[in-house]
């Protein structure tokens, strides 16, 4: 089995770190790294220990956020292009469907279905109820502006709180680990900036 992990993660990972856009600093290589890692860690206290489920999803973390190699918009349903192309020589069609469903699910507003679903939506925005929220929202912020997602003129904390608002976790591992302290950024940023219910 970590033969099989390593001989579909490697390529996709190398390829990332060598091909994204260098001006992705939110959508790079370490979120990658980094949803793959939190999705591990929900997933144990989820109870998931089929083996393969566990390549699955750590397979769909992988490849979340690949789509970014061609399109900022859309990324998710090209992130499934290239895990089906990638993958149709190693996994079985059920199991690339699912993980392309569990691609598909984060896409905003994250939409999950199943409990790996759930995991992946959960460990793509880990960071909004962890302590390196500031800086990972500068480098969020950062690439909106470059790749004109949001205006420069805009009021990132009123759309951060807009966010922090319709955004929750789907799992009780990440309700209990991330909800405190995601309303305490919450909290910091509707009082940063003076905010009423507008």
């Amino acid at each position: 089995m970590p033969d099989l992990i390593t001989s579909i993660e490697q390529p996709i990972l190398s390829r990332l770190e060598k091909e994204l856009d260098p001006r992705l600093g939110y959508h790079n290589i370490s979120h990658t790294l980094d949803v793959m890692k939190q999705a591990e860690i929900i997933a144990k206290h989820e109870g998931v220990k089929d083996k393969h489920d566990l390549l699955l999803l750590r397979t769909a973390a992988a490849f979340h956020d690949s789509g970014f190699l061609f399109a900022y918009k859309g990324h998710e349903e090209r992130g499934c292009e290239i895990a089906s192309e990638d993958l149709r020589n190693v996994l079985s069609e059920p199991d690339i469907r699912k993980i392309c469903g569990m691609i598909m699910a984060t896409k905003i507003p994250q939409s999950p279905n199943t409990l790996l679903e759930q995991i992946i939506c959960d460990a793509d925005l880990d960071y909004l109820g962890r302590k390196d929220f500031e800086p990972i929202s500068g480098h969020l912020y950062k690439e909106f502006i470059t790749f004109k997602i949001i205006p420069e003129d805009c009021t990132w904390d009123h759309i951060q709180i807009k966010f922090f608002e319709s955004h929750h976790y789907f799992t009780k591992t990440s309700l209990e680990k991330r909800s405190a302290i995601k309303m305490k950024h919450l909290a910091i940023l509707k009082e940063r900036s003076n905010w009423t219910n507008e």
